[in-house]
């Protein structure tokens, strides 16, 4: 296997990003080739194509160990699922699948062809293992029957966001820290209204409390990275 790119997203941490692809179309990224991937003719055609698949390693969950079971934070932490049954990252091989949304691709200097997307789930940085097209002539199902990820998907907050926060942010990233914000980042299994939360967007620490289906923002510091413990 060869990491092919890494893609460039508004997420320094695990935490806070969607649990699925394509969930929040305002999330904007960049996937940048590795330099033995960078000629242009190794995307001749792709531009044809309004969405692609992303194969991508499960970074910062790579283990030498697994589990056959796994506790899918939506189900509240607390029930286990056969690691096959889920998206969990904790796998035997850490192997991430993605569809996302194909703005464009353009030849920039010293980078090749680079790639801009949408709905991307994935951590800044993250190694792209493929990049497929989607055809939605066999790889969409609307009547496919989707286990318990059926019974939670639709989970959202509303979300009160101060303006003179929010002003703190890019004016272009404002729309989709909210959209963010609205699908819960916290796992399922905390529930406690006076928690302040913070998740890590587009260079900054967005920090919040959740009460009665509401999110409320309480703070806007730039995003400072913690430094990793040594092994």
């Amino acid at each position: 296997m060869k990491v092919i790119a890494r893609i460039h997203s508004d997420f320094p941490e695990k935490f806070g990003i969607p649990r699925q692809s394509g969930i929040l179309d305002e999330l904007t990224a960049r996937v940048v080739f590795e330099p033995e991937y960078r000629d242009p003719h190794a995307c001749r055609g792709l531009e044809a194509y309004s969405h692609i698949w992303l194969l991508w390693e499960f970074s910062e969950a790579v283990r030498d160990t697994w589990s056959p079971t796994v506790l899918p934070p939506r189900l509240g932490g607390k029930t286990r699922m056969g690691v096959f049954a889920t998206r969990s990252p904790f796998r035997p091989s850490p192997i991430g699948l993605s569809c996302v949304r194909l703005e464009s691709i353009r030849v920039e200097e010293g980078l090749g062809p680079v790639l801009t997307v949408r709905g991307a789930d994935l951590m800044d940085g993250t190694p792209i293992y493929d990049i497929k097209p989607y055809l939605s002539y066999t790889d969409s199902h609307p009547d496919a029957v989707c286990g318990f990820a059926d019974e939670v998907r639709d989970h959202s907050l509303e979300v009160v966001f101060p303006p003179e926060l929010l002003a703190l942010l890019p004016e272009d990233k404002r729309n989709a820290a909210i959209a963010l914000l609205a699908q819960d980042p916290r796992p399922s299994y905390q529930n406690d209204p006076c928690r302040r939360y913070g998740t890590a967007f587009a260079g900054h620490d967005i920090r919040f409390h959740v009460k009665d289906g509401v999110l409320t923002v309480c703070e806007v510091v730039p995003y400072v990275p913690q430094k990793k413990e040594e092994k």
